[in-house]
């Protein structure tokens, strides 16, 4: 069996008018994030992540912000595609541990929505779905309330030798 760890990071600012997806889950909140897509955070940090393991670069590179086609983008439609082309490899995410930094809205009472939408996409266990919730503690960009970010690290097999 071979193994691969990849790690994926990303940030967007919030913007009055954007509904606010985190995980694959529509959050209420005052804002949203701003993106060519829906910015959905947490999904881009876990595409990234497994992007990097399969050596498929990055979500940029597969769905570019300059393509309309992409404009508004559901995020999990991105990730499935992801799983995809990382089975085209003989690869499948075993696992995923990521870590969002928000100030507001409080994420805790959405991560088991999170861990179901995100392993029925990829198709493994909820509790290969780790998503731990923090704050910057009031500070930088993220404790100041102008955006939020997430970070992902995720383990891909395959069964060849």
């Amino acid at each position: 069996m071979k193994i691969r760890v990849g790690f994926g990071y990303d940030i967007h600012q919030f913007k009055e008018g954007r509904e606010l997806w985190l995980g694959g889950v529509k959050l209420q909140h005052s804002k949203g994030l701003l993106g060519h897509s829906d910015a959905d955070v947490l999904l881009h940090a876990i595409s990234d992540a497994i992007l990097g393991a399969a050596n498929l670069r990055d979500i940029g590179f597969h769905f570019p912000d300059t393509d309309p086609k992409y404009k508004g983008a559901d995020s999990k439609l991105l990730l499935s595609e992801i799983k995809s082309l990382i089975a085209s490899k003989g690869f499948k995410v075993s696992n995923i541990d990521a870590t969002v930094c928000a100030e507001k809205p409080k994420l805790n009472p959405h991560i088991p929505e999170m861990q179901d939408v995100i392993s029925g996409l990829l198709e493994i266990d909820s509790d290969e779905v780790s998503i731990k919730a923090t704050t910057s503690e009031k500070k930088g960009f993220v404790g100041r309330e102008e955006g939020v970010k997430a970070y992902a690290v995720v383990l891909i097999v395959s069964n060849e030798k």
